[in-house]
């Protein structure tokens, strides 16, 4: 297996938690000419969830970037339900469900909110994320980094 990436004095404040939420509000300029939210946008939730997820843990996604570790979408699978549409009050939950030394793989939910809980879904997905280095090759993950791994 390759060398693991050098990520000195980058560490998380506290164990990365396995399930968070994140809420966001629909935006005009996501919304497709009949008034739903366009098919595109929803991957853009699912990073911002995954994302989200690593900062409560005190890490930035760009944090890691510049210490060199790059983590790059294998594999994505959504399922639409329901439409969401403009100014809809949106909640993005992400479930960390397992992983090795060089992946992590989520589940989430999309969630329009109603009376301040979750409410209706939009749609479901899974998806793959792989650690890279900077020349594109496999890498391991930092070992707090992988699920299941020391915080």
């Amino acid at each position: 297996m390759p060398e693991p990436i050098d990520i000195q004095g980058l560490a998380p404040d506290h164990a990365i938690p396995t399930e968070g939420a994140h809420r966001l509000r629909v935006r005009y300029t996501e919304c497709d000419p009949m008034g739903f939210v366009h098919h595109a946008v929803y991957p853009t939730w699912l990073e911002i969830g995954r994302t989200e997820l690593l900062r409560q843990a005190g890490v930035t996604y760009a944090q890691l970037e510049r210490a060199g570790v790059l983590l790059v979408v294998t594999k994505l699978e959504l399922r639409y339900r329901l439409p969401a549409r403009y100014d809809d009050e949106i909640e993005v939950v992400t479930r960390v469900t397992g992983g090795g030394r060089a992946r992590i793989d989520h589940a989430y939910e999309v969630r329009r909110v109603q009376g301040g809980e979750g409410g209706d879904l939009c749609a479901e997905a899974t998806s793959t994320i792989a650690c890279i280095g900077r020349d594109g090759r496999p890498k391991p993950l930092p070992d707090w980094l992988t699920p299941g791994g020391h915080g």
